[in-house]
């Protein structure tokens, strides 16, 4: 058995903006496993800046793990608990070598075009016209769960957006979530999530910053709003701290971003501790190219879930590599008659 990576870096079709800055481009990984003729692939999505793996010896560890492939993956995952991106492409690669199909992780009606993922439409940050324009294309490709980042621009002009949302569809119609990426002081978040709450959302995603633990439970007891920790599950690896975690804040859901977590391990730990405590929970792609996003969708598609999923990232790059993915009346679905132009 060998092993190979390389660099890819994905180029945005136009700026996409966060409350941590506006992107441009996303580098991402690449790993090749190659064992008695077959081939598997694998994608580790690090996101600079936010990923507990943003370190100056990522690559040297990523050599480092394909020089050790022969060890196994339950080996390497052990070995790799501060690389979760590292984790994440480790599982796909041999997930891919195993399979029949190398891009075909998970068999499922997914894979086979009968079923798809139902998906948010997600509205980036920056001048409200800009904003504007992009709900309006994601109303008209039929989607009817909206994700607007927030915390960029002024805070009444972002009302403003959802209230002209909320003025042509009800609750019934369009569900609404907004992510802040830790964007509100906790001294006024609470006053900004009732404003919030009086248009009828679904939820919004870690509106402080993460590691303000007490902060966050206080949020998470008294908000009229449902909370989703995101960022704040970043670092945790252990079972008992993420339980610990969950148990101290009380959020009402949680999101996963295997590349973020340790992969599907990572994810089914926490799904796991959430769901024993009655907490709800739906998984994000992480901005990985299309071959990190297909592993994540048909994870997702195997847990069964009802509510939309964040797993819509796949047309931002002008570079992307060409899959069966295709988006379908807010709907992701895996056309099984496509090919991919993936090459290595």
């Amino acid at each position: 058995m060998k092993a190979s990576y390389k660099k890819y870096i994905l180029d945005f079709k136009r700026p996409s903006g966060t409350s941590r800055g506006v992107l441009t481009q996303k580098e991402t990984w690449f790993i090749k496993i190659e064992e008695n003729g077959k081939t598997g692939y694998g994608e580790c999505g690090i996101l600079r800046g936010l990923s507990m793996d943003d370190r100056p010896d990522y690559e040297e560890k990523l050599s480092w793990a394909c020089t050790h492939i022969d060890r196994g993956l339950t080996d390497l995952y052990s070995e790799l608990t501060d690389f979760p991106s590292i984790q994440f492409g480790l599982e796909m690669a041999f997930l891919s070598l195993e399979a029949d199909n190398p891009f075909v992780l998970f068999p499922s009606a997914f894979t086979r075009g009968e079923e798809g993922i139902a998906i948010n439409g997600l509205i980036w940050m920056g001048e409200s016209a800009f904003m504007q324009e992009q709900i309006t294309e994601k109303l008209a490709a039929g989607f009817d769960c909206i994700k607007m980042k927030i915390g960029a621009i002024d805070f009444d002009a972002e009302i403003d957006l959802l209230k002209g949302i909320r003025n042509q569809f009800s609750t019934e119609k369009i569900t609404l979530r907004v992510d802040a990426n830790g964007a509100f002081a906790p001294e006024n978040a609470l006053q900004k999530l009732k404003i919030l709450a009086d248009l009828g959302l679904h939820s919004i995603e870690q509106p402080i910053k993460q590691k303000q633990i007490e902060a966050m439970a206080q949020l998470c007891k008294h908000t009229p709003l449902p909370i989703a920790l995101d960022e704040e599950l970043i670092g945790i690896t252990e079972f008992t701290e993420k339980k610990a975690l969950l148990e101290c804040i009380k959020p009402q859901y949680i999101i996963l971003k295997p590349s973020l977590i340790g992969g599907f391990r990572g994810s089914e730990e926490w799904i796991s501790i959430a769901e024993d405590l009655g907490i709800g929970w739906w998984i994000t792609s992480a901005l990985e190219s299309n071959m990190g996003l297909n592993a994540i969708a048909q994870f997702t598609h195997t847990k069964k879930t009802t509510i939309p999923q964040g797993l819509g990232t796949g047309g931002l790059f002008a570079n992307n590599v060409s899959s069966p993915l295709t988006i379908n009346n807010g709907q992701l679905f895996y056309d099984a008659q496509a090919s991919w132009s993936f090459q290595f």
